[in-house]
């Protein structure tokens, strides 16, 4: 694995020591050694001088509950999850917000103490739904009754399906997923919130047909991240006026393909950036640098 070297806009900075006071935030998933979370909230941390840190820990299926019960004995600020966890943590929470109850899934947990010595309680939330409807803003418009196609049907496609169907009102919305049985249940989690009839699932493999006929396909699922930089999910290249999304927010196969076909290709970026913001600010109080942070993993992303 490449390691990223220290970026001169965070060294800009003043130094920040670790010491017996520094709150310290985690990263939950398996793996972790591709993610751009700590140049995010670190850089973040350093600007705005907080005495936090944030750290990527790899964390097995079979250690996420141990792993989690430790955010309390070690007196964590909070946690991101990622992939696998999203699902799996969902019991371990002592009290969950709206929009993860509604999801089936938590990116974000904060530790709370009522008192400084008092039991500390696991609150978990969802910020990759504002952070996925981010990019689409300018594009909304556009969205409202159309065919789209969510590739996928794991935590971050929870996210996604919840979104596409409260906010847009799709005339068809298919799940496309490895695992069908896994996308039906997806759907059938979600069948309350389909007023239209819209959703439907099929495997991935059989989804050229579906993939031709949406306006908006976005990418869920893992192809496209380190290690599998070379995959993309889609049978052959979108087309002028399709929108391709992909979650990955490095530059990827479905991404280079879908602009030099003339589609318009939104990378994960903007959705990591505000999911971030989202999730920061429940841990410190304070709002995101998110320009000083936007530099920092463009700058990054080049190397």
């Amino acid at each position: 694995m490449r390691m990223l070297r220290p970026l001169p806009l965070v060294l800009t900075f003043p130094a920040m020591l670790l010491d017996a006071y520094t709150q310290p935030v985690a990263l939950l998933g398996y793996p972790v050694g591709h993610s751009r979370s700590p140049l995010i909230h670190n850089t973040a941390f350093q600007a705005q001088g907080l005495n936090y840190v944030y750290l990527a820990l790899p964390v097995a299926p079979s250690d996420l509950k141990a792993a989690v019960g430790g955010l309390r004995a070690l007196h964590f600020r909070g946690a991101n999850v990622t992939i696998p966890h999203k699902e799996a943590v969902l019991p371990l929470m002592d009290t969950l917000s709206s929009q993860a109850a509604a999801v089936g899934a938590v990116n974000t947990i904060v530790c709370r103490r009522a008192e400084q010595e008092g039991p500390v309680t696991l609150y978990g939330d969802n910020t990759d739904v504002a952070g996925f409807l981010a990019p689409l803003a300018l594009l909304a418009a556009s969205l409202q009754e159309v065919d789209m196609l969510v590739f996928g049907a794991g935590g971050a496609a929870r996210a996604v399906v919840y979104a596409l169907l409260t906010t847009f009102r799709p005339a068809r919305l298919t799940i496309a997923a490895r695992n069908q049985a896994q996308a039906e249940r997806l759907a059938t989690a979600f069948a309350a919130y389909d007023t239209r009839a819209a959703l439907r699932t099929m495997p991935l493999k059989d989804a050229a047909a579906a993939a031709r006929t949406s306006r908006l396909l976005v990418n869920a699922t893992p192809l496209g991240m380190a290690p599998l930089e070379d995959y993309t999910p889609l049978q052959t290249p979108a087309s002028t006026g399709q929108i391709v999304y992909d979650l990955v927010y490095t530059p990827t196969r479905l991404l280079r393909e879908a602009a030099s076909h003339g589609a318009i290709a939104l990378g994960g970026l903007e959705m990591l950036i505000g999911q971030a913001a989202a999730s920061y600010i429940q841990w410190t109080g304070h709002p995101m640098p998110t320009e000083v942070v936007r530099a920092a993993l463009q700058a990054g992303l080049q190397r």
